[in-house]
């Protein structure tokens, strides 16, 4: 059995929520109490949802009747940049300015933090945002200590930089603009279309050889894309997107991700329609379900496509040598096994074809440098 029998009963009772991935909120596994469901609070939050899903903010689209709203919690974080020593990724910074996504894509495999909060890695995840209002002051504070060294940063690490928050919060354009004084080099990954009203930022940071921007792309398939990543962009304003950076001249690729073996399978056609647009890289990533994400994911698939939910994970197990997920570096990323080897012969093949990855000068870090500093210098004499 994919989930057991007395979970398969529990969740006959739930529905799909529209504009939210997860279909259940599962307890955080650092948290000691145990809740239950108070029926007539439950009625006093439909009620107080169906109004605010008629006046809804501006931080978001709007939201179905009966969904869970989105709330935003401005938060002062101690520090800013996250360091790792992850063999198998190519940065080891990374700014997050928000912590938990409203995309609600139930693949995620950021859904686990929630629970280091005492939220649920489910519905709380993608409904209780949580932005760092101060991130760009500190982000300028670290990169100006005497010590510090110039390193590629990776922005939308961990949740996307450009969720529908972002819009009102601008948290993202502020970290870009100190990166921007500092000419210090960042990659961007991002769902989102949003990404494009930096371009006044970008492009002059990429004629410095100081920017990159990804865009994830899992398939074309636009209903694919509404239920399982609910509230990101479609697929083709993704596209769109990539069409509008390689204009201004910003290196842009496509990360297909992530690879869902008999559910998403067109990975060419989104390689093709990528570099049709300008992307002149790629990647992908194959789906990934470390801890609570396994249990969201399954639930999702038993939802939304219960005749291919078994062969899916099948599947899935055939590329993790037997389990649900394989946490090894090195191989989470691409998995291991005949299936997971036709994938990458399938990418490598569409690549040359298409002409991407053919060349990937490193940004430039060279050029940073701490605004001001050579000035408060000659101020000592």
């Amino acid at each position: 059995m994919l989930i057991d029998p007395h979970d398969l009963r529990r969740l006959a009772d739930v529905a799909a929520l529209k504009g939210r991935g997860a279909v259940a909120n599962v307890e955080s596994r650092f948290d000691a109490l145990r809740r239950e469901p108070d029926p007539e609070h439950l009625e006093q939050l439909a009620t107080e949802r169906a109004a605010r899903a008629a006046a809804p903010s501006a931080d978001a689209p709007p939201l179905a009747p009966g969904a869970p709203p989105t709330t935003v919690t401005a938060v002062a974080a101690r520090s800013i940049i996250s360091r790792n020593q992850s063999p198998d990724i190519p940065f080891d910074q990374s700014v997050n300015p928000y912590q938990g996504c409203e995309h609600g894509c139930v693949y995620c495999y950021a859904r686990p933090t929630h629970a280091y909060l005492g939220l649920s890695p489910g519905l709380d995840f993608e409904t209780r945002i949580f932005a760092k209002t101060n991130a760009a002051a500190l982000l300028r504070r670290e990169l100006s200590k005497p010590g510090y060294l110039p390193s590629l940063i990776a922005l939308g690490a961990n949740t996307d930089p450009y969720q529908p928050v972002e819009r009102s919060r601008r948290l993202t354009r502020a970290v870009l603009e100190v990166l921007a004084e500092f000419k210090h080099p960042v990659g961007i990954t991002t769902k989102s279309a949003l990404v494009t009203r930096d371009i006044d930022l970008l492009a002059p940071m990429a004629a410095a050889g100081l920017v990159r921007v990804y865009i994830s792309i899992g398939s074309l398939d636009p209903e694919l894309a509404r239920t399982m990543e609910p509230r990101a962009n479609a697929p083709s304003r993704r596209i769109d997107a990539l069409r509008q950076l390689a204009a201004a001249a910003i290196p842009c690729g496509v990360i297909v991700a992530p690879i869902v073996p008999a559910l998403s399978e067109d990975m060419e056609q989104v390689l093709e329609a990528a570099a049709k647009a300008g992307a002149r890289y790629a990647g992908y990533v194959v789906l990934r379900l470390p801890q609570e994400v396994r249990d969201l994911f399954v639930t999702w698939l038993e939802r939304h496509h219960p005749l291919r939910a078994r062969h899916v994970m099948s599947l899935v197990k055939q590329m993790r040598d037997g389990r649900d997920n394989d946490a090894t570096f090195g191989t989470r990323m691409r998995g291991t096994g005949l299936f997971a080897d036709l994938i990458a012969q399938r990418f490598r093949i569409a690549c040359r074809r298409l002409g991407l990855n053919q060349a990937r000068a490193p940004l430039d870090a060279s050029r940073f440098a701490v605004p001001g500093a050579a000035r408060d210098q000659l101020d000592l004499f």
